[in-house]
């Protein structure tokens, strides 16, 4: 599922994200959601949201 709409991603949601430097590579960081960033409803590249392990990054897949 992609991690591009807001409603599917909250608080304790397992997802991978794309770092900053690793837009490049596509090399996936995988985590647990702690805060959202994007305040749109829907992005194109993926909502922004920081890790619980202070990663932060876009979704580009929800694990949970």
């Amino acid at each position: 599922m992609p991690g591009t709409n807001r409603a599917d991603i909250k608080p304790g949601t397992n997802v991978k994200v794309v770092q900053k430097q690793d837009q490049r590579t596509g090399k996936l960081t995988e985590g647990t959601v702690q805060t959202l960033l994007t305040k749109s409803a829907n992005h194109p590249h993926g909502i922004k949201v920081k890790l619980t392990s202070g990663v932060v990054g876009r979704v580009k897949e929800i694990l949970s």
